[in-house]
């Protein structure tokens, strides 16, 4: 599927539609078994709060995939994204009750580039907590 989005159609400063991920224990099971990561610390919280954490977290790289979609969904092919790297600043707690967690995500193009392809900086925080730092990806537009 080709990018839907035309470059000639965005600007430095352009921010793209922002989004809210829930985030339920659930889905760290399902993540769990999709990637082979089973870390106690994403299931159990006994075992999470015995080494300081405030919770069961959610895992980095679910976290950073949940915030990449905000670039998919903008684009319409995940394809288009051609790079994408964060730094991993806080955890996201993720309590056993009925809300779970938010992740909420904005990004904003922070350069036009050659080549049809933009930089694109991400924000993506739960609760008060900036939870990813030096998020960063390359997009290549229609």
């Amino acid at each position: 599927m080709a990018a839907t989005i035309s470059y000639d159609d965005v600007e430095v400063g352009t921010e793209l539609p922002p989004k809210t991920f829930p985030i339920q224990r659930s889905n760290l099971v399902q993540y769990a078994g999709a990637s082979g990561d089973f870390n106690v610390i994403h299931w159990n919280e006994r075992v999470a709060v015995s080494v300081g954490l405030p919770n069961v977290i959610a895992h980095g790289m679910f976290t950073m995939a949940e915030a990449s979609r905000i670039l998919t969904e903008w684009v319409g092919d995940p394809g288009a994204v051609v790079d994408y790297g964060v730094r991993f600043t806080k955890p996201v707690p993720v309590p056993d009750d009925d809300r779970g967690a938010t992740l909420e995500v904005t990004a904003k193009i922070s350069e036009k580039l050659d080549d049809r392809r933009v930089s694109v900086d991400l924000t993506a925080r739960a609760g008060d907590d900036k939870v990813l730092g030096r998020a960063k990806a390359i997009v290549q537009l229609a």
